[in-house]
């Protein structure tokens, strides 16, 4: 039986894993670009640092670290912005979407229609920011809704669908942590 030995499952398995590694690595390099090219490629600004440590902490090699800074403050940037979208969720959930894209308009319909396929509108800015505070590792709800376990799944599953969009960098939201 041909492909059924030990090196395959192997080969599978740390191609999956890979895969993982990279998305992951793809969205701290574009943060650390964007943090980099709004300080001027300062190392020691306080947003950048940040950015590094986040990366750090998932293990991203150093060489992609300054890969990301040089590409902020090189002359052949490609132009990104960050974007940050609002909605409400299931049993009134606030929640924000930080993004980071090269096209705006891209990056608007393919939230749209994710938020869609849960039933869920776009809001227009500061429809639900309010709710949160913004801290140096993102944002933190003021009040956090405590939802029923079927709202949670509901959540969870929206939340799953938004993280795998390559644009999204963060998803922040107002429910407890419990679900």
């Amino acid at each position: 039986m041909s492909g059924h030995n030990k090196w395959s499952k192997i080969k599978h398995k740390k191609a999956a894993t890979d895969a993982r590694k990279s998305k992951v690595f793809t969205k701290h390099a574009r943060s650390i670009a964007i943090e980099s090219k709004k300080v001027d490629g300062n190392k020691n600004s306080p947003s950048l640092r940040a950015a590094i440590e986040r990366a750090r902490a998932d293990l991203m090699p150093n060489e992609n670290i300054e890969r990301a800074i040089s590409k902020g403050i090189g002359a052949d940037v490609e132009i990104t912005e960050e974007i940050l979208y609002e909605t409400y969720g299931g049993g009134g959930v606030g929640i924000l979407i930080s993004t980071i894209t090269d096209n705006r308009n891209r990056t608007s319909q393919e939230i749209k229609h994710i938020l869609s396929k849960f039933g869920y509108q776009l809001g227009v800015p500061g429809s639900a920011s309010w709710a949160f505070t913004k801290r140096e590792n993102g944002f933190v709800p003021n009040a956090p809704i405590v939802l029923s376990e079927e709202q949670g799944e509901s959540l969870a599953l929206f939340v799953e669908a938004l993280e795998e969009h390559d644009d999204v960098q963060d998803v922040y939201t107002t429910a407890d942590d419990a679900y």
